[in-house]
């Protein structure tokens, strides 16, 4: 998803348990704040230009989201995260 729009840091506790996430290789249900819902697994958190990434292992393929632009992601471990914006 390429945009133009200024990227907004997340909640330092949401950043958190992505990279949780990341070092453990969880699997996630992740909702996109455009609609979109995908299982994948986490896999590292990548910075590029100042806008943050997850990077997740969808079907043995990479994809990198926008932090900013992920709603929310469910695991048994932490329940479900809604993302919110730091302050």
């Amino acid at each position: 998803m390429l945009t133009n729009e200024a990227y907004k840091p997340i909640n330092c506790d949401d950043y958190d348990n992505l990279e949780l996430a990341c070092q453990k290789n969880w699997m996630l249900t992740l909702t996109l704040k455009n609609g979109e819902q995908l299982k994948a697994k986490a896999v590292d958190m990548v910075m590029r230009k100042k806008v943050e990434y997850l990077a997740v292992d969808l079907s043995g393929e990479t994809r990198e989201l926008r932090l900013d632009h992920i709603a929310s992601f469910i695991h048994p471990e932490l329940g479900t995260v809604i993302m919110s914006e730091d302050d």
